[in-house]
């Protein structure tokens, strides 16, 4: 990023970010913005955990969705993987693509809400990059985070007998993301205002799980978080790990809302398990650490479900109906392509 001097020997981007993002760069390792790179070191027995998400106009939130929602949403996806690692936060890098038509107004919304996030998950804005596009407005943040060494954890440490568990409530997102496609489906599932108003907010800014991150690492043997599905994402985790699972559907977490909608069309299981968004946390937890993994979220005040069981093999995990039967989907998980 630009290096600060007086207006008139600014340019419009120079301008751009002493304006809008200098403020957000409260790490020392910025430098304040006046260089072309940061510089951040790990705390003394720490390992470094690097992530990198985007977030694209069209694809992954509204054109015309609030400024500061967007903001906030591109941090906090990238949060989220660094929750499920058990990391803590350090610091991020942002490339963002602004349209052409992008006025001070929507600037000075977007930096407040992606400024107020960082200062809530102490997460500081060390660096990025800014351009024009004919695009869409895109949203590339590259986020930074700790773990005391060798301690992160992976997707590859699940064993047969480790019980499966979700942090939250499953589908929310998805579901509200149906409902903002196709409002008059409001009536179709039964869902009043604020019922309404909660599976749109979900879809709309994620909420992170930072503060399991340590839990996480004293009791999980595997985690990741949920981002393009609970279906897709436990077969990952599977195919990592060299194992297979089974799902209990009617352990699922639901919401108040979901529930609501699935009563009035039991179909929408297949959007709520795999339609994405949800940025909730799948673990795997060993027998012997399930107590205490419970009390440690309990204390944190974050739901913990336990949804399943980690089986040996190589086959797809199975999604179980209340008699015992594999339910199929016929898209097992959002892709991109």
């Amino acid at each position: 990023m630009a290096d600060r001097h007086d207006e008139k020997s600014m340019s419009g981007e120079d301008f751009l970010i002493d304006a809008y993002f200098r403020p957000l760069a409260t790490h020392p390792g910025a430098l304040a913005l006046q260089d072309d790179t940061a510089v951040l070191a790990p705390p003394p027995g720490f390992d470094l955990v690097l992530k990198t998400d985007a977030v694209i106009a069209g694809v992954h939130f509204f054109a015309d969705d609030p400024a500061d929602a967007i903001g906030r949403k591109a941090l906090r996806v990238n949060l989220s993987d660094l929750a499920a690692k058990g990391a803590s936060p350090g610091g991020f890098l942002m490339s963002l693509a602004l349209p052409g038509d992008t006025g001070a107004d929507w600037l000075r919304a977007f930096a407040g809400g992606l400024g107020a996030d960082a200062a809530r998950y102490q997460c500081p804005l060390l660096g990025g990059d800014t351009d024009r596009t004919q695009g869409p407005l895109t949203v590339s943040i590259a986020a930074v985070g700790w773990v005391p060494h060798g301690t992160m954890v992976r997707r590859s440490g699940a064993k047969p007998g480790d019980r499966l568990f979700v942090t939250g409530t499953i589908g929310d997102a998805a579901l509200g993301l149906r409902l903002r496609l196709d409002p008059e489906s409001a009536a179709r599932w039964g869902l009043d205002g604020p019922s309404c108003d909660h599976l749109l907010a979900r879809y709309l800014i994620p909420q992170p799980r930072t503060a399991l991150a340590q839990s996480l690492r004293q009791y999980a043997s595997a985690a990741m978080d949920i981002s393009d599905g609970l279906a897709g994402d436990l077969a990952k985790l599977c195919r990592a790990s060299s194992v297979c699972a089974d799902v209990l559907i009617r352990q699922i977490p639901w919401s108040e809302a979901a529930e609501k909608a699935l009563r009035h069309d039991p179909n929408l299981v297949e959007t709520a398990v795999t339609g994405g968004d949800d940025y909730e946390i799948l673990c795997t937890v060993p027998i012997d650490q399930i107590a205490a993994f419970h009390a440690a979220a309990a204390q944190l005040s974050i739901d913990v479900t336990q949804i399943g069981e980690v089986v040996a093999g190589n086959a797809a995990a199975r999604f179980l109906d209340a008699a015992g039967r594999a339910v199929t989907f016929d898209r097992p998980a959002f892709s991109h392509f």
